[in-house]
């Protein structure tokens, strides 16, 4: 492999031209050259085509969306994993076994995008047929933000959910060392008029990224974020990334927190427990690359039809009746899930592409030979 140089001396290396083929503008980047770039980088580094193409849609529509932990954020991550060995970036998932409305998918180590688009597929291809689809994966990797698969259903009409374990970075409550992942949890569902209600969060406090984010900008971390090794609460960020010690969703014990540590475990259960993989703290730590991640994924579709008519009418009704209700404050309106990251595609779309800091940039330019 190459020697320690500069990740643009890298990347002149990987791509022979300059990071983005257009002039980027005060670091706001077409949506279409970033996902051009992902795409290149995973070429280049010996992945298939279909697969990279694959994992730059999802890599870009976390950053579309406003969700810049999960986006090119984690290029470098895929890259180092292919390079490393770590992760087959051409292989095939396969269905290990299944009936009319369950699956088990063997995700043969491939990328996670191959293999959560396929299991969503398949599951979705069940929900027409049975009602419901319910699809477990094993041996699978990072597969992006999980709304992605969610969205999946609800653009075929169905009500989508997904799942994913995570290196153990979350530590249980009244414990101080991590046990669980971020696990995050979605749910995305059909209303009225191209509208959608999308859930898509960590059960963590925050998902791991956030604190990368706030490394990138230099700030402190929010109280109520992680723990040092001690259990006390910390706002160095260098310090919760070295150590590992998420605080569940609630924060601390006082505020709730074992409810956010039940619903990562529930996560996991769906996820590592029920497909085989590893699960807590037998998966590999994060972003070490000395065995594959073996991850647990699940992905069910269920089809509003097969119950009361008049679905998307009474989700549709629920939406507009938050959405107007009076505010606490005129300047901040009351949302539903989904909002802010409308929110965030309307910005990128009326400025022309999506505004990355410059260290996110420079960290994403990557690549090596053997």
């Amino acid at each position: 492999m190459l020697g320690q140089l500069s990740r643009r001396q890298i990347l002149s290396l990987v791509h022979g031209k300059r990071l983005f083929s257009s002039k980027p503008n005060n670091d706001v980047i077409p949506v279409e050259e970033a996902r051009r770039f992902i795409i290149d980088s995973m070429v280049k580094v010996g992945v298939q085509e279909n697969h990279s193409t694959a994992l730059a849609d999802v890599l870009v529509a976390a950053d579309y969306r406003g969700h810049f932990s999960h986006g090119m954020n984690r290029l470098e991550m895929y890259v180092n994993d292919i390079l490393n060995k770590i992760c087959d970036g051409n292989a095939l998932p396969s269905i290990v076994k299944e009936n009319v409305c369950t699956a088990l998918v063997d995700g043969k180590n491939g990328l996670g995008p191959v293999v959560g688009n396929f299991s969503m597929k398949l599951a979705i291809e069940k929900a027409k047929s049975a009602g419901v689809g319910w699809v477990a994966a094993n041996n699978s990797n990072h597969y992006g933000i999980a709304g992605w698969y969610s969205l999946q259903a609800a653009q075929a009409g169905l009500i989508g959910l997904s799942f994913t374990n995570t290196s153990p970075l979350q530590t249980p409550t009244r414990a101080k060392a991590a046990a669980l992942g971020t696990n995050p949890l979605t749910v995305a569902a059909p209303a009225k008029n191209g509208e959608t209600f999308f859930l898509d969060m960590a059960t963590t406090a925050v998902a791991l990224g956030k604190i990368e984010i706030q490394n990138r900008k230099n700030e402190p971390l929010p109280e109520g974020w992680a723990i040092d090794k001690s259990g006390k609460v910390t706002t160095d960020g260098r310090v919760a990334m070295q150590e590992g010690c998420l605080l569940p969703l609630g924060g601390t014990e006082i505020n709730s927190g074992y409810k956010g540590y039940g619903l990562a475990f529930m996560v996991e259960l769906f996820c590592g427990i029920l497909s085989g993989s590893d699960y807590g703290p037998k998966i590999r730590r994060w972003l070490e690359a000395d065995r594959p991640a073996n991850l647990g994924q699940c992905f069910i579709a269920v089809d509003p039809n097969c119950f009361a008519p008049g679905f998307s009418d009474r989700l549709q009704d629920m939406m507009d009746f938050c959405r107007n209700m009076e505010p606490t404050e005129s300047s901040k309106p009351v949302l539903v899930a989904g909002d802010p990251e409308k929110m965030h595609m309307d910005k990128v779309n009326r400025q022309g592409g999506i505004t990355y800091l410059q260290n996110q940039i420079d960290a994403s330019v990557i690549g090596f030979f053997a």
